[in-house]
């Protein structure tokens, strides 16, 4: 029977990627546990469901630290406390130094909302609809120094209509985010994901 392995989800608002991937893994008995969800604000939303759940959690606040340095720090002794064997970025609205992602490598998963490396950074559905695409969606990827860059575990795309605003494009693509990250989620929790040369290999599913 494969170990049970313990993931930390960090937020900073409503969580809503943390609330599926938790539903999913109580739902379809993953072989690991919400060890904590952490948030970078004490006022964030998903810390009432984490806790609504029975899920430990933790704030270390921004605010709270004069530096960057200073707030990973602080960060990176919290989740170590809960011993993760993966770290879950969902909406978590910080940059991280390099000290703390080299900490963590290959065992740290964002989502972004566009299809990388195509619109990296802030305001991805602005610039989707500014560039014409006619598609755009969402990409899992493990997390490197460099920001929304990394290798890319799984995308889903959405059409651009016509008539779509940042909004209603946003909302089509939250929902492939919340059928893409679970899956992302239990597929390294399997322990079917590998990194060769620098890209994700996925291994079949085992009988």
């Amino acid at each position: 029977m494969r170990a049970m392995r313990n993931i930390v989800i960090l937020i900073s608002g409503r969580g809503s990627n943390m609330q599926v991937i938790a539903q999913r893994a109580q739902q379809q008995k993953w072989a690991c546990r919400i060890a904590a969800v952490i948030s970078s604000r004490a006022d964030a939303e998903g810390l009432a469901f984490a806790a609504s759940h029975q899920i430990p959690t933790a704030v270390v606040a921004s605010k709270d630290y004069p530096t960057r340095d200073a707030f990973d720090a602080a960060l990176q002794t919290t989740i170590d406390g809960f011993s993760p064997d993966l770290i879950v970025l969902a909406g978590f609205m910080r940059i991280l130094t390099a000290r703390f992602v080299d900490h963590y490598r290959d065992r740290m998963l964002n989502i972004h909302p566009s299809l990388l490396p195509s619109f990296p950074g802030l305001s991805t559905h602005r610039q989707a609809l500014a560039a014409g695409v006619k598609l755009h969606g969402a990409t899992v990827h493990f997390v490197t120094t460099e920001l929304d860059h990394g290798p890319i575990v799984a995308q889903a795309a959405v059409p651009v209509l016509d008539s779509d605003t940042e909004q209603s494009l946003a909302e089509r693509v939250l929902q492939q985010e919340h059928l893409i990250y679970p899956l992302a989620v239990r597929w390294f929790i399997d322990g079917r994901l590998s990194l060769l040369d620098g890209l994700v290999r996925l291994a079949p599913e085992s009988s």
